[in-house]
């Protein structure tokens, strides 16, 4: 994992600051390498103060700010150098890093390209086009880094899906690290569905075309579908709602079915659909809104009962899977039996879940000697994808000092430590908002000046209360109060004491 900061030496002309502006610069820099991001910041900005013009103070600010996800903050100071310094091969690179930070691989791509151009020796942005492609064979549903044919990309022309991408996936269970429980539910319900339909036939079991992966965010619900492809031997299409529903009459019911149909010539196949709650949405209207949008999910759920049914008659080597933070809202006719008939929950990781994450996501890292039981305690209550991003996080600290300095070292404890308190936990503010829709609440009001209880009952009916106990228990532990505080306080005993 390798990156740029722009050095003294390294500026061109235009960036000769003032003696002042340039003390600032240094001084930010040490706290850099301390991974004091936030005083960094501050020594930066006192820099552009000094010297408004000062394009490496600009550009190692960007860096910083992307280390603390303050993506926009980021973006507006690489663009300044972009401004400062129109030829520059830098400020591409960086924005690239922005890019790729928030999950933008096409645009990552495309900018750390622009920089090569710019510069064809530029190592740094050569090795995270590698680094793309790394990722991309960790996750086969990112378009490839390099030379990615426009027939392998989904084209949509005036509103209608002309051409759906599809992917082979490498990944087995044996890269999805914990969760032997949900490997079980899903080798026996999916699995065995697709590749030994005529097995499960003999013994009478009636097969399920459709399964509902549910549960918090980033916690693995995508990798999952990528692990039964790379079992089964299956092709993935990953059908996007944003490339489905259409103002215009007509074009979302088409590009449903094109995406079916793509299915059936691609079989076996696995149709999968992220955030199923935002396109099978319930067609009472309970979801709010309304008008013309409202008009156009229903067309889009209407078109893909009509799809599922289709399925169930005729399979043809397709499995379609859903996957939702929020089950309560799906459509009732959508989870009926052999349409999305199973639902398997997929937690947030426990502690030797997180222990085995930062493992694998260091296998390509050099690192020192780590305490992985100390990082799986100080991330309790994180999610899977917060500690893949940690890891990259982390590993971009030495890579930056080694840039600076020109001295090589490994990625420390300090480093981990360091992106696990800028990081963050951001399971806890999804926890507080689904808490509000769900769980029953009990009100006091005032009715002709005596004091009324009232229950105010969340979203869910008797049944999902059942059906979705596991996902209602995670909710209510993780925003308990008294419990929340003792998290914290078991991240803070791990970051600072042990």
């Amino acid at each position: 994992m390798v990156t740029s900061s722009k050095t003294e030496e390294s500026k061109p002309k235009l960036d000769t600051p003032n003696p002042k502006a340039k003390e600032m610069y240094k001084k930010a820099g040490v706290l850099f390498e301390e991974n004091k991001f936030e005083e960094a910041i501050s020594s930066y900005s006192q820099a552009i103060i000094e010297d408004p013009s000062y394009s490496s103070a600009y550009f190692n600010r960007a860096l910083a700010y992307a280390i603390l996800s303050k993506y926009s903050d980021a973006t507006a100071d690489a663009n300044k150098v972009l401004e400062l310094e129109p030829d520059s091969h830098d400020a591409p690179y960086v924005m690239g890093i922005i890019a790729e930070y928030q999950n933008d691989y096409e645009a990552a791509k495309a900018w750390y390209e622009k920089a090569l151009a710019k510069n064809p020796k530029y190592e740094q942005a050569r090795q995270r086009l590698e680094s793309l492609k790394n990722k991309a064979a960790r996750h086969p549903e990112i378009p490839a880094a390099t030379g990615t044919a426009e027939e392998d990309r989904t084209v949509v022309q005036e509103g209608q899906l002309k051409k759906v991408r599809f992917h082979k996936s490498g990944i087995k269970f044996a890269d999805v690290v914990g969760m032997s429980k949900q490997k079980k539910l899903i080798y026996d319900n999916i699995i065995l569905a697709i590749k030994k339909p005529d097995l499960l036939k003999a013994y009478g079991k009636k097969l399920g075309l459709g399964v509902i992966f549910y549960g918090p965010p980033g916690c693995g619900k995508t990798y999952f579908v990528n692990a039964i492809a790379g079992e089964t031997g299956s092709n993935v299409i990953i059908a996007a709602i944003n490339e489905i529903v259409d103002m215009y009459a007509g074009n979302t019911e088409k590009n449903m079915h094109a995406i079916f149909e793509q299915a059936r010539k691609a079989a076996p196949c696995i149709v999968f659909f992220d955030e199923l709650d935002a396109l099978g949405v319930k067609r009472d209207g309970g979801g709010g809104g309304g008008g013309e949008g409202q008009s156009f999910m229903k067309m889009a759920v209407n078109q893909f009962l009509q799809e599922m049914d289709g399925v169930e008659k005729n399979p043809e080597g397709l499995f379609v899977i859903g996957a939702t933070n929020q089950p309560w809202d799906i459509d009732p006719a959508l989870k009926r039996s052999k349409r999305f008939g199973e639902t398997i929950y997929i937690p947030p990781p426990d502690y030797i879940t997180r222990k085995n994450a930062f493992i694998y996501n260091t296998k390509r890292i050099p690192i020192a000697r780590i305490n992985f039981g100390r990082l799986a305690r100080a991330t309790i209550g994180f999610s899977q994808a917060d500690i893949d991003e940690i890891c990259d996080k982390a590993a971009l600290i030495p890579a930056v000092e080694e840039d600076r300095t020109g001295k090589k070292r490994k990625v420390h404890m300090g480093d981990f430590i360091s992106m696990i308190k800028s990081h963050g936990n951001t399971l806890d503010e999804w926890y507080a908002m689904v808490r509000k829709d769900i769980i029953s609440k009990t009100e006091t009001q005032i009715v002709d000046g005596k004091k009324q209880t009232i229950v105010k009952e969340g979203k869910l009916s008797p049944e999902e209360k059942v059906k979705y106990k596991a996902l209602v228990k995670d909710v209510k532990w993780n925003s308990n109060p008294i419990l929340k505080f003792a998290k914290k306080v078991l991240r803070l005993e791990a970051i600072y004491l042990f």
